[in-house]
């Protein structure tokens, strides 16, 4: 069951066949008992038209033997203020509900229902509704009661109107009518029958449509999965899902998924590729210091200790820079700590022949970022390096402040970069034509290297032309 209701189908077809049955058990309650209150309704006005009949009779004057009492078999009783009953429907067997039990009339003292009682008693001319009747009125208030009657040996559920009404001798009498509640129960027994058969073959059908609509809309998410499957055991992630042709949430999430496929295919590719120039790149360093230690090791006076140590020293950079590289592509955030550039920039070109810092004025001193200063100071090193390497003479760091950045600006007069080159140089082991020499144009990765670190410290590093005809990279940072 538990795995039952783990599919989404599943909880779908029960979410709409729940809410659909509570919508059929509130609308069907409301539907009874409008229904009952209508029939309830319709039984009161046919009893009180009923009672209103016969006290029409009393008020003009009609004996209690001639009443119209016995019209379509409806109990009817005549009970006068002291609650004796005057006159009665003929078969009538027993009742309940109008607060007299009799069915039969008790006969008269005088023996004579319509005789002239001259003594006028003032207390006898408000009867049970609180109306003062003149003789011969009707009273215009009826009060109902719910009951039961048997006429002529049948046993039904009566509904009672109550007249007031006083007849021409003056005596206060109140007429009581029923009216069958029969077609109330019938027209009430048959709605439920009908309902309790008929929501719960209504609600298979909700449930039924509701199971295949979600199947039919679920259908390209078994296909994404499916796929996503294959995916993951082949390990081939130039694979796409199928994205349907629906425009919906499910062809979002399928175009979604292939574009993550995308990305994570060209992060692989990204890192083979990497560990494949990588390779290339410690190849060359250590098979050179290879080569020199076993010449070394065959004949000692051979040995070229300068080489050694520069090939040592180049591998212990190209190691260093490949530490960095992983630990940026990790995801490592900078440290928070507040980097005055225009030092760090002077200090960076301390000791480098032809390399000049310039800051306005008005900001020397006071050009700070926040982030770690051995990264930064990694960015101008690389910028100073690339420079020094292409410059024919002469290299400029300009540091300043635009609004709320700082710049560093490092330019020489050199070469320059091509227009088409300027974004592929920040590519890793990337090396244009005129520094394609492993001794002069290092690995390719100290200008990946400092976009990275930019990027990290949430800023940009580009490439543009120098007033001098030569490169001009320009570091923008936000300041602290």
């Amino acid at each position: 069951m538990s795995r039952l209701l783990g599919s989404v189908r599943a909880r779908a077809t029960l979410g709409a066949t729940l809410v659909v049955a509570v919508a059929l058990v509130a609308a069907g309650t409301a539907v009874l008992l409008s229904l009952r209150s209508n029939l309830l309704g319709e039984a009161g006005t046919q009893a009180e038209r009923s009672a209103r009949e016969v006290a029409t009779e009393l008020a003009v004057g009609t004996p209690y033997a001639e009443l119209s009492l016995d019209v379509d078999d409806r109990p009817v009783q005549v009970v006068d203020e002291d609650g004796g009953l005057v006159a009665a429907s003929e078969d009538l067997e027993r009742i309940s509900g109008t607060g007299v039990d009799a069915v039969k009339p008790q006969p008269s003292p005088t023996g004579d229902d319509d005789s002239d009682d001259d003594s006028d008693d003032d207390d006898s001319d408000d009867d049970d509704s609180g109306e003062s009747l003149a003789p011969g009125g009707i009273g215009e208030r009826t009060t109902v009661s719910d009951g039961s009657a048997t006429i002529d040996g049948d046993t039904e559920d009566y509904r009672f109107a109550a007249v007031p009404v006083q007849n021409r001798a003056g005596e206060d009498l109140t007429v009581y009518a029923g009216a069958p509640l029969s077609a109330e129960h019938g027209a009430v027994n048959t709605a439920l029958t009908v309902m309790l058969i008929g929501f719960p073959l209504l609600l298979a059908v909700v449930g039924w449509v509701t199971w295949l609509v979600t199947g039919r809309a679920l259908r390209p998410v078994a296909g994404i999965r499916r796929e996503m499957t294959a995916i993951t055991a082949s390990e081939d992630l130039a694979r796409r899902v199928p994205v349907p042709d629906t425009h919906d949430e499910v062809a979002r999430l399928a175009s979604t998924t292939n574009r993550t496929l995308a990305a994570l295919e060209s992060s692989v590719e990204r890192q083979r590729r990497f560990v494949a120039d990588a390779s290339h790149e410690l190849r060359s360093p250590i098979a050179s210091l290879r080569t020199q230690l076993e010449v070394a090791a065959a004949h000692p006076e051979l040995l070229d200790l300068d080489g050694a140590v520069e090939d040592t020293v180049r591998l212990q950079r190209l190691a260093a820079d490949l530490l960095l590289l992983a630990r940026l592509d990790a995801g490592e955030r900078p440290a928070d700590a507040r980097v005055d550039l225009a030092a760090l920039a002077r200090e960076e070109a301390g000791g480098r022949s032809g390399v000049s810092v310039r800051a306005e004025d008005d900001v020397a001193g006071e050009v700070t970022v926040a982030g770690s200063r051995g990264q930064l100071g990694r960015v101008l090193a690389n910028l100073l390096d690339n420079a020094q390497r292409h410059a024919r003479s002469a290299v400029e760091v300009s540091v300043r402040r635009d609004g709320g950045t700082a710049v560093v600006a490092v330019a020489d007069d050199g070469e320059g970069v091509p227009a088409a080159d300027r974004e592929r140089i920040f590519e890793r082991f990337v090396r244009l034509d005129a520094a394609r020499s492993r001794d002069d144009g290092g690995a390719g990765l100290g200008l990946a290297i400092a976009r990275d670190v930019a990027v990290r410290h949430g800023g940009t590093l580009t490439v543009h032309e120098a007033p001098a005809g030569g490169a001009l990279f320009e570091l923008r940072l936000p300041g602290a």
